[in-house]
């Protein structure tokens, strides 16, 4: 009867273990994945939005939401003045993040794609801020 009752706290130990965490420590403070990407979004320029996303990174899936973040964040800094050929080089360098790992699998290679798109957005956005003479935030 004891064994069956140590069996049943140990199966209980690991399945609590093996759930995903619903918060993360990002900036020395436990918070949400939403709260995470709200920060992210929040941040006054493209650099320190990637920076912060880099400091929150949980190497899993849940980074896609970050790594939108910073997409968003940085495309403010350059999307509406794309001509139709850099809006296609830049449609094209995201999709080639898109496949670079899509034989690969784990929720790493999630990661890797999302940061992937967020450094192609982070590399345009210097770009164009370099371009108008404005130094990246």
């Amino acid at each position: 009867m004891l064994s069956k009752c140590c069996l049943a706290a140990a199966a209980i130990v690991l399945s609590v273990a093996a759930t995903p965490a619903r918060a993360i420590v990002c900036m020395d403070t436990s918070m949400t994945l939403d709260e995470a990407a709200d920060a992210i979004g929040a941040q006054k320029g493209c650099q320190s939005a990637m920076k912060l996303a880099q400091d929150c990174a949980l190497t899993a899936s849940g980074d896609v939401q970050l790594g939108a973040a910073v997409e968003k964040k940085c495309e403010a800094d350059f999307k509406p003045g794309l001509s139709a050929a850099q809006a296609q080089a830049y449609k094209s360098e995201m999709h080639a993040c898109d496949i670079k790992y899509r034989n690969k699998s784990g929720t790493m290679y999630i990661s890797f794609t999302a940061f992937c798109r967020a450094e192609v957005a982070q590399r345009y956005s210097e770009r164009a801020l370099k371009a108008a003479g404005t130094k990246p935030r």
